[in-house]
C-alpha cells in the first residue's frame, strides 16, 4: 500500500479497541438481613394529615413531611448554605471530571501541528569534495516546512483495560452522587432535629419561668404567713430554696436555648432569623407521619442513598479486577500522522509533498517479579472489602429502621401515660397547696407535689421531643428524599 489515509487508520483503531471486558460478571450480594421487621405490624401507624395519609414514608417530599412553614424555610436555608452539602456537590463535579478524563482514553487524541526547521552549513563544510578548485564556497542555509495531523500512542483496548478503568471511574462518580443525596437527606433530618430540640428547650425554659413565678408567689404568701406567726421558719427556708432552684433552672435553660440556636445556625450555615425560630408549641404539629405498611419488606433499604453508594463502590472495585486482569496481556499502541512537507513554504501543500507515517508498537509483559499478579490480588481483596462494606451498610440501615419502628410502636402509649401522670400530679399539687394555705399541712408536702409536677411536665416535653424526632428518624432511615422547588 503506497498511501494510508488517516481516516482509515482511525476507523480501524476504533473497531479493534474496547470490545472486550475482563471484569467479573457483577452479582449483587444477598442482603444479610431478614426480609421483614419483627415489630412491623405493631409499628403500623396512620397520620392525621390528609396529604400523607395514603403515601409511604419514602415517597413524601420533605416539603410535605414537615408541616411548620418556619421549619421548611430553615431547611431550605440550610440546603443553600450548608458547607458539608457544598463540599458534597463539589465532590460530584470533581468525580464527573475524573470520569470524563478516563473516558477520553477510549478515543485517540487527534492533534494538528506545523513546524519549520532552518539550518546553516558553514562554507568550510559546504565545499564539494569532488571539486578540485581551491576557491571557498558560500555557506548554505536550508529550510524545511511541514504541516500534519495525527494521533500519538493510542492504545488499542483489545482486552478491555481502559474500558474497565472507565467503568470504575463511572461507578465512583455515581457513588459520589449517592453520597451527596445521603448528605442532603442527613442534613434535612439534622436541621429538623436541631429545630425540634430548640423548640423543646424553649418550652422547658417557659415551664421553668412559669414555675419560678409560681414559687415567688408562694414565697410572698409564706413571708406574709411567717410575719403573722402562722408559718414556720422551716417553711420559709424551704420555699426560698425552691425559688433559688427554679432560678437556677431558668438560667440553665436560657443558656441551653442559646446553645441550641448556635448549633442550628452551624448546621444551616447561616444566621437563622428570629421569625424562623420555633414557637413553644412547635412540638405538637411540626412533622407529619405517613403510613407505614405492616408488610413492608426490608428490600426498601436497597434504595437508601448510602446503600446505593456502597453498591456503586462495589461495582467500581469489580471493574478494577477487569483492568488488573487485562494488564497480563499485550498492549498495542498506534502512532500515525499524515500531512505535507516541503523545503519551500509556498509549495507546502502541493500534490507532490504529501507525507504520512504509521508506527504500531506492542509491549508484552514477560517478567515483572510478580507485580501484576499481586496487583490482581489487591483488586480482588478490595472487591471483597467492598462486599463486606456493602453488607455492613445494609445491616446498619436495617438496625436503624428496626430501632425507629420499635420506638414508634410504644410511643403513643407512653405519651398517653405521661399526659395522664401530668394531670394527676397537677391535681395533687393544687390540693397540697390548698391544704398548706389552710394550715392543714406543712409546705414540705406542697413542695414535694410541686417537684413531682415539674418533673412530670419536663418528662412530657422530653417524650414529645422523642416522638417528633422519631418521625424525622423514620423519614431519614427509609431513605426518603424527593426533589422539590426548595432544593
Amino acid at each position: 500500500m503506497k498511501h494510508l489515509a488517516l481516516p482509515t487508520l482511525l476507523a480501524t483503531a476504533l473497531l479493534l479497541g474496547g470490545c472486550i471486558s475482563m471484569a467479573p460478571d457483577y452479582q449483587r450480594p444477598q442482603a444479610p438481613v431478614a426480609t421483614q421487621w419483627r415489630d412491623a405490624p405493631a409499628a403500623q401507624v396512620a397520620t392525621a394529615d390528609a396529604a400523607t395519609a395514603n403515601r409511604p414514608v419514602a415517597e413524601i417530599p420533605w416539603q410535605d413531611f414537615f408541616q411548620d412553614d418556619r421549619l421548611r424555610r430553615v431547611i431550605a436555608l440550610a440546603l443553600e448554605n450548608n458547607r458539608d452539602l457544598r463540599i458534597a456537590m463539589l465532590n460530584i463535579e470533581k468525580a464527573r471530571a475524573q470520569y470524563r478524563i478516563q473516558r477520553a482514553d477510549l478515543f485517540p487524541a487527534i492533534t494538528a501541528g506545523g513546524s519549520q526547521s532552518a539550518s546553516r552549513t558553514p562554507s568550510s563544510l559546504s565545499t564539494s569534495t569532488s571539486s578540485s578548485s581551491s576557491s571557498s564556497a558560500s555557506a548554505v542555509v536550508s529550510r524545511q516546512y511541514s504541516a500534519d495531523v495525527g494521533f500519538s500512542s493510542y492504545e488499542l483496548d483489545l482486552f478491555g483495560r481502559i474500558r474497565s478503568l472507565t467503568d470504575e471511574a463511572l461507578q465512583t462518580f455515581l457513588a459520589t452522587a449517592e453520597t451527596q443525596r445521603s448528605t442532603r437527606l442527613s442534613l434535612v433530618a439534622e436541621v429538623a432535629g436541631d429545630w425540634l430540640t430548640l423548640a423543646a428547650d424553649r418550652q422547658r425554659l417557659a415551664l421553668a419561668r412559669q414555675t419560678l413565678e409560681s414559687q415567688r408567689e408562694s414565697l410572698r404568701l409564706t413571708e406574709h404567713l411567717h410575719a403573722q406567726g402562722t408559718a414556720s421558719g422551716l417553711d420559709l427556708a424551704q420555699i426560698q430554696s425552691s425559688v433559688e432552684s427554679a432560678r437556677a433552672d431558668v438560667a440553665s435553660y436560657a443558656a441551653q436555648v442559646q446553645q441550641d440556636r448556635n448549633a442550628l445556625e452551624l448546621v444551616v450555615g447561616a444566621a437563622v432569623p428570629d421569625e424562623m425560630l420555633p414557637p413553644e408549641e412547635a412540638l405538637k404539629a411540626s412533622v407529619a407521619l405517613a403510613q407505614i405498611p405492616a408488610d413492608m419488606s426490608s428490600s426498601v433499604l436497597l434504595q437508601r442513598p448510602d446503600v446505593l453508594s456502597a453498591e456503586r463502590s462495589l461495582k467500581a472495585a469489580n471493574a478494577d479486577i477487569g483492568a488488573a486482569r487485562a494488564a497480563f496481556f499485550p498492549t498495542i499502541s498506534l502512532t500515525a500522522s499524515t500531512g505535507f512537507s516541503s523545503s519551500h513554504l509556498a509549495g507546502l501543500f502541493g500534490s507532490g509533498n504529501r507525507s504520512w507515517s504509521f508506527v504500531p508498537s506492542i509491549s508484552v509483559p514477560i517478567f515483572n517479579a510478580g507485580s501484576l499478579r499481586a496487583s490482581l490480588k489487591v483488586s480482588e481483596v478490595e472487591r471483597d472489602v467492598a462486599v463486606a462494606a456493602y453488607e455492613k451498610t445494609i445491616q446498619t440501615a436495617f438496625k436503624e429502621t428496626a430501632d425507629a419502628m420499635a420506638v414508634r410502636a410504644t410511643l403513643q402509649e407512653r405519651l398517653d401515660a405521661q399526659q395522664a401522670l401530668v394531670e394527676a400530679t397537677e391535681r395533687s399539687y393544687r390540693l397540697s397547696m390548698a391544704r398548706y394555705r389552710s394550715g392543714v399541712d406543712s409546705y414540705l408536702d406542697a413542695l414535694d407535689s410541686q417537684r413531682s409536677l415539674y418533673a412530670a411536665q419536663q418528662n412530657l416535653i422530653s417524650l414529645q421531643l422523642t416522638e417528633g424526632s422519631n418521625r424525622v428518624t423514620l423519614y431519614k432511615v427509609l431513605g426518603a428524599l424527593q426533589t422539590g422547588a426548595a432544593e
